[in-house]
């Protein structure tokens, strides 16, 4: 037996970040985790364009790929986890993976796209600093076997 399920509530308990938008781009869901992850309270990010949390040097590729998906219906990114460079209100970079769903109306009309977002910041972090440590640990090793 299947129970109601109250998707406002799981939306708002959810850890993730959910973030929906419409076909232009503009922010309409913004749930409490994104306001934790970005900075941005939902008064602040609703109806504003995910330009607030695209890196500016970004934003053109974004677009670009973010219309076709809403032009044709189809994004290469419906089961794939997406890990990419993001912005916190601040101004501070963040590390984000990410996966997104397209949204259909009634008349089955493309009405915009959610995604779904956990903050990997630290653990971005944590691996450049042991791929760092083993690149330094390779050269000494090459160096005393050279020597």
């Amino acid at each position: 037996m299947q129970a109601a399920i109250d998707y406002q509530q799981l939306v708002t308990a959810i850890g993730d970040a959910v973030v929906i938008s419409g076909t232009d781009g503009n922010i309409t869901l913004w749930n409490p985790a994104a306001e934790r992850m970005f900075g941005f309270t939902e008064a602040e990010a609703l109806g504003k364009s995910l330009d607030v949390i695209i890196p500016e040097r970004l934003r053109g590729r974004h677009w670009e790929g973010y219309q076709k998906t809403m032009e044709t219906g189809e994004t290469r990114y419906g089961n794939d986890v997406l890990r990419v460079p993001a912005v916190h209100k601040d101004g501070r970079s963040l590390s984000i993976a990410f996966t997104v769903a397209l949204l259909y109306g009634p008349e089955k009309t493309l009405t915009g796209i959610v995604a779904v977002i956990r903050d990997e910041t630290s653990r971005f972090q944590e691996e450049r600093g042991l791929r760092k440590r083993i690149a330094e640990l390779e050269a000494k090793a090459q160096a005393q076997a050279g020597a």
